[in-house]
């Protein structure tokens, strides 16, 4: 039997949630409009006020915002709120390195765990569950997002947070963990770290996952089912608009609900801003409905996808979006990490290299791999092995800063980088994803 969290929302008619959006779009606008003086010039370029929208047939008519806007805005430029109502921040990487910066007043975060609980109430979590969150927990929406929704279904909460595989098999055994919930990939090597150990699936307590923060196959999803002896959900959000939990997946795990009482979507064509019709691929946007402290409106997520309106098996009756099928920028996601180019070439430039590198990404044993190829200039190449290797030390240090994350460095000799007539092939990446 399907279970539902909110189910008089979730399994609403059509005509329920439109009348709801539109209402909510309307207070939206104005909201902003009054309070986010970035945003207000944005529309008063476009010679729109308030005024001009009286529901979603008008959302059309309003101003997208990019990524590019973030990073001018930052911090505090998109901010819809007092400081004095804001009780946290979350946080991912940025183009350039500064941060984007999502402001959250407490209504925010109730309403986002609920987002979150709806998509654990899905994956059949119950307050007879023990869920075990495996995301990163601080500034990464993950581990808070989901362990906020845990707490909303009853679940006993488990707040590992990420690492420690051994740690977290012993607490999946020993407290009999039935929800795991954790980058895809992460999933993956925990379950391979339990077969290594000689566990079988019927050995395991675990009956699902919640998997998010990274792109994963069919190939990936069936893997992990057969190795851990669960069913694998997936779950999409962005820090921006609040955190995991604006989309999720049902039993029917034929694509994500979108929380269309809190958010709605659009797909776009990426070169004109055209809206397209449902079922036509395009870039995927996001308008927020009910966040205060950071309102974002006509978000371009840059992420590639469809639109779904068929009916579902699972008695929910708000749209779906299938996976991500690409982005329209360069933005990589490594190991549940937000990586540009433009980062790393950042980091060369600032230590004297030049913007000559190749990015090799590849999927070993379920783990994200970062390798970078940097070419010297003629007056640092050497064969002095000592001095070569403190150059990789200090440009791994470097990038760790800029991304967050491990890379592995190589240095090569000057225009060892195949050179190319058009657009410079940066990135290599062979995941099959």
């Amino acid at each position: 039997m399907e279970r539902y969290y909110q189910p008089e929302i979730e399994t609403a008619s059509r005509q329920e949630i439109l009348a709801l959006q539109d209402e909510r779009l309307v207070k939206q606008v104005r909201h902003v409009w009054e309070n986010v003086p970035y945003y207000r010039k944005k529309m008063e370029e476009k010679g729109l006020t308030p005024d001009d929208i009286h529901s979603t047939a008008d959302l059309c008519k309003l101003p997208f915002l990019s990524k590019e806007d973030l990073r001018i805005a930052y911090p505090y430029g998109l901010l819809g709120a007092p400081l004095k109502d804001c009780v946290r921040i979350q946080s991912t990487s940025g183009t350039t390195g500064k941060r984007v910066v999502a402001f959250y007043t407490q209504a925010d975060i109730d309403l986002w765990e609920d987002c979150c609980a709806r998509a654990i109430t899905a994956a059949g979590g119950t307050n007879e569950d023990v869920c075990q969150i495996s995301y990163g927990y601080g500034l990464f929406t993950g581990g808070p997002g989901l362990n906020g929704g845990s707490h909303k279904v009853g679940c006993l909460t488990i707040p590992t947070s990420s690492g420690n595989t051994e740690r977290q098999i012993m607490f999946i055994r020993d407290l009999n963990a039935t929800i795991l919930c954790c980058t895809p990939s992460y999933a993956a090597y925990i379950g391979e770290t339990m077969k290594e150990m000689g566990l079988t699936p019927d050995q395991i307590p675990l009956k699902a996952g919640i998997f998010g923060a990274e792109a994963w196959s069919e190939e990936m999803r069936h893997s992990i089912e057969e190795t851990l002896g669960i069913k694998a959900y997936d779950i999409y959000g962005l820090t921006e608009l609040s955190g995991p939990g604006v989309a999720f997946e049902c039993s029917a795990q034929n694509g994500m609900h979108i929380n269309e009482d809190h958010f709605i979507a659009e797909i776009i064509d990426p070169v004109t801003g055209e809206v397209l019709p449902d079922g036509t691929q395009g870039e995927l946007v996001f308008t927020s409905l009910t966040k205060k402290a950071f309102p974002l409106i006509r978000y371009r997520t840059r992420d590639i996808c469809v639109l779904s309106r068929e009916k579902c098996s699972c008695g929910r009756t708000h749209v779906k979006m299938t996976k991500p099928r690409g982005r329209t920028d360069d933005m990589l996601i490594i190991r549940g990490v937000n990586v540009f180019p433009s980062q790393i070439e950042t980091v060369l430039l600032n230590k004297g290299y030049p913007v000559n590198y190749q990015i090799l990404v590849d999927r070993v044993n379920n783990t994200d791999t970062l390798d970078i190829h940097v070419e010297m200039t003629p007056e640092m190449f050497t064969d002095n092995m000592g001095e070569i290797t403190a150059r990789q030390k200090d440009l791994v240090d470097g990038l760790r800063a800029m991304l967050g994350l491990t890379a592995k460095v190589t240095l090569v000799a000057p225009k060892s980088i195949v050179r190319s007539e058009g657009k410079a092939v940066r990135v290599i990446d062979k995941r099959k994803i």
